[in-house]
């Protein structure tokens, strides 16, 4: 329907809810539970050169509002995605989906974003700069400005589709980050990744993660989404995909008052798989209890 439809960076939505990446695997897997095609889009896993096997078990930890997880972008790599991960979700799924890409260097963030965004059925990369930038002394690419910068221009320059770059809340100051991208050419932000945490198993007196830490996700994170999304959509003129623990359209409207174009859902799919499913189909009501006529008159518009 119109009154649920959003532009972002020129892929027109149907709706703003789109699976959070890594938390709906490449996609297909879900339309054997529902019509998938009822999702704004999918942004599908994260996406890698090389095939990674991913970080030893256990790497996952539950916590009470919440979930922490350090699975070590487990994919299969950038050729394998290519020629046979985005054709199988090209057979249930018609809509451009967003381009999950990670990388341990400029050059391999380039050289992924290039190969996946020539692919017809990718409408957008979604640049994950939280990685480890080993040629950086191990400091992630998005907690630096000058790194998410240089990584944003080198993508930017390879991409044939807009580039929306994914920031992570693990910083003194999100909108400083913001701007920088905003500087190197960035088509639109995602915020926010996950925040850094751990767990102690109390009979072994050991973290529970094998990795030692991991990044929380879940309701526990979803006012820190808010104020980190009203916070930059002040500071830059981009489009803003809000996620962090959205878990109902209360939420996705929430965040689109704070700024956000479009919403993702992420630790909600895991507690159950049909979470994007029910928000979709709640969205009109919730709409009419709270007089939205259309969901892109709201964006940004909690603002003074």
């Amino acid at each position: 329907m119109e009154k649920l439809s959003v532009n972002l960076c020129g892929m027109e939505l149907s709706n703003p809810v789109i699976p959070a990446s890594g938390t709906f695997g490449f996609g297909y897997e879900f339309a054997e539970l529902y019509d998938i095609n009822i999702l704004g889009s999918i942004a599908v896993k994260g996406t890698t050169c090389s095939p990674r096997f991913g970080n030893p078990t256990p790497r996952i930890a539950e916590t009470p509002s919440g979930v922490l997880n350090s699975v070590g972008l487990q994919n299969p790599g950038v050729d394998a995605v290519l020629s046979e991960e985005l054709e199988k979700l090209g057979s249930v799924y018609s809509k451009p989906v967003l381009a999950n890409v990670s990388g341990f260097s400029v050059g391999e963030y380039a050289a992924c974003a290039e190969k996946l965004s020539a692919h017809p059925r990718v409408g957008a990369i979604e640049l994950n700069v939280s990685c480890p930038n080993v040629h950086g002394g191990g400091m992630s690419f998005g907690t630096d400005p000058r790194s998410a910068a240089e990584v944003t221009e080198a993508v930017k320059k390879v991409s044939k589709k807009p580039v929306i770059v994914k920031l992570s809340p693990n910083v003194t100051d999100i909108c400083e980050i913001a701007r920088a991208c905003e500087s190197a050419g960035a088509d639109g932000l995602c915020l926010i990744n996950t925040l850094l945490g751990m767990r102690l198993d109390l009979k072994k007196r050991r973290p529970i993660l094998a990795n030692i830490t991991g990044g929380l996700s879940g309701p526990a994170v979803f006012p820190i989404a808010v104020r980190a999304v009203w916070q930059v959509w002040e500071a830059v003129k981009l489009p803003i995909i809000g996620v962090g623990g959205v878990s109902s359209a209360e939420d996705v409207i929430e965040l689109m008052l704070a700024g956000a174009t479009a919403v993702e859902v992420g630790a909600a799919n895991m507690r159950d798989p049909f979470a994007c499913r029910d928000i979709v189909g709640a969205l009109p009501e919730t709409m009419k209890k709270y007089g939205v006529e259309r969901l892109r008159d709201i964006i940004g518009g909690a603002h003074g």
